[in-house]
C-alpha cells in the first residue's frame, strides 16, 4: 500500500536531511585527516592540542546549549497543545453538526431545523455571535437552511425573525466569539489555525 503524497514527502526529506548530516560529517572528518597527512610533525602536535581544546570548548557548549527539540519540550508549548485539544474537543461537535446541517441532504433549502438541532444552534452557536441582538431583532421564530443571497453556491443558517424577516448569520463569527470568551489566552492563536474562513 502506497503512503499519502504529503507523508512520503516528509519521509523523502528526513531521509535526505539525514545523509546530508551524514556526508557533512564524513567530509569533516576527511578533510581534518588529509591536513594531518600533509603537515609536519611540530605543526601536527600544535594542531592535536588545539584541536582538542577546541573538541572540549564546542562539547561544553553543545551540553550547555538548547536541546535540539525545544519546541517539543517547552512547558508553554505543551500548554498550548493541552489547550488546543482541549478546545477542539469543546467544539467538536457543534462543527461537525453545522457542517452536516449545510452539506448534507439532510435539510433542503428553506427548510426549517429540528427542535433539537435547533436548540444546540441557538444556544451554541447564535447566542455567542458578536450581533445576537440585530440578529434576533424582534424576536426569534426559528432558524432555516437557505442558500446565501450574495453567494449562491453556498448555503447557510438564517434567523427567521417573529415578523417574517429572515437574516443570515455567520457560523464562524460565533465559534470565533465562543473561543474569545471561553479561552482569551489561547482565542487568537487556536483562531488562526482553527477557524479560517474557509475551514
Amino acid at each position: 500500500m502506497v503512503a499519502p503524497l504529503p507523508l512520503r514527502l516528509a519521509q523523502l526529506l528526513r531521509l535526505r536531511l539525514h545523509f546530508q548530516q551524514q556526508n557533512l560529517r564524513l567530509s569533516c572528518g576527511f578533510l581534518n585527516r588529509r591536513k594531518h597527512w600533509f603537515s609536519t610533525d611540530s605543526a601536527l602536535a600544535d594542531e592535536r592540542s588545539s584541536s582538542s581544546a577546541e573538541n572540549r570548548t564546542t562539547t561544553e557548549s553543545r551540553n550547555k546549549g538548547p536541546p535540539l527539540y525545544k519546541a517539543f519540550s517547552d512547558p508553554d508549548n505543551l500548554q498550548w497543545k493541552e489547550m488546543e485539544a482541549e478546545i477542539l474537543q469543546d467544539i467538536d461537535s457543534v462543527i461537525c453538526l453545522t457542517k452536516e446541517i449545510l452539506h448534507s441532504n439532510r435539510y433542503l433549502n428553506g427548510q426549517r431545523l429540528t427542535d433539537e438541532d435547533e436548540k444546540i444552534v441557538v444556544e451554541r452557536l447564535l447566542s455567542h455571535h458578536p450581533h445576537c441582538e440585530d440578529k434576533i431583532g424582534v424576536g426569534l421564530d426559528s432558524i432555516m437552511v437557505d442558500q446565501h443571497p450574495q453567494f449562491r453556491g453556498s448555503r447557510c443558517l438564517f434567523v427567521v425573525r417573529i415578523d417574517g424577516v429572515w437574516v443570515d448569520f455567520s457560523y464562524h463569527k460565533c465559534l470565533q466569539q465562543y473561543v474569545r470568551n471561553k479561552y482569551p489566552l489561547y482565542a487568537e492563536r487556536f483562531i488562526l489555525k482553527h477557524l479560517k474562513r474557509g475551514s
